[in-house]
């Protein structure tokens, strides 16, 4: 894997079809998440997961250690409207998503393909062969969005794990081969 300077990243300036508040809002800039981006990251992780939010303390110490694929969308009036964040190893070819969140309003726009297509790009980039993430098995949307990004469940009994993040907090695990 190599990396590349924060400068230099795959920054989209472009704007993002389908993604104004309303026929006269702000278009959405996907781009590289910045360290002044932590509060208002907070506060969207809090809005999309609610109760399984990750702590401040551990969303900085994500945000330092994976920003290059650490991918947000800017409204450009301060406000994020979604992120995506995606974990590789030092010595690997491995990553892990381990975050893809939407606000509710700005949902069924195709901005999680969005968000999603890019951090693969960049993970394709960088060297990156297997993609995993875990999903709440009842989440229909969230398994339709990534079975349609090519991921699949990850045998043995079809990516199942029951209790993956503690009693009854059950999780399906996909996978995603970026090589071939």
């Amino acid at each position: 894997m190599t990396a590349e300077p924060l400068e230099r990243s795959l920054d989209r300036h472009d704007l993002l079809p389908g993604a104004a508040d309303g026929p006269d809002g702000p278009p959405l800039d996907l781009r590289t998440a910045r360290e002044s981006d932590l509060p208002e990251l907070r506060r969207l992780d809090e809005e999309v997961f609610q109760e399984f939010a990750y702590p401040g303390f551990l969303l900085r110490q994500l945000f330092d250690m994976y920003e290059e694929h650490f991918l947000v969308l800017d409204d450009g009036t301060g406000r994020l409207r979604g992120y995506v964040l995606a974990a590789t190893r030092a010595l690997g070819t491995d990553s892990w998503i381990l975050g893809l969140g939407v606000t509710p309003d700005r949902r069924r726009h195709g901005l999680g393909t969005e968000l999603m297509t890019e951090v693969l790009t960049r993970l394709r980039r960088d060297g990156i062969d297997v993609v995993r993430l875990t999903v709440e098995p009842a989440n229909l949307a969230a398994i339709f969005l990534y079975r349609s990004l090519g991921f699949r469940p990850e045998e043995p009994d079809g990516g199942l794990r029951q209790d993956y993040f503690g009693p009854g907090m059950h999780r399906q695990i996909m996978r995603l081969d970026l090589t071939g």
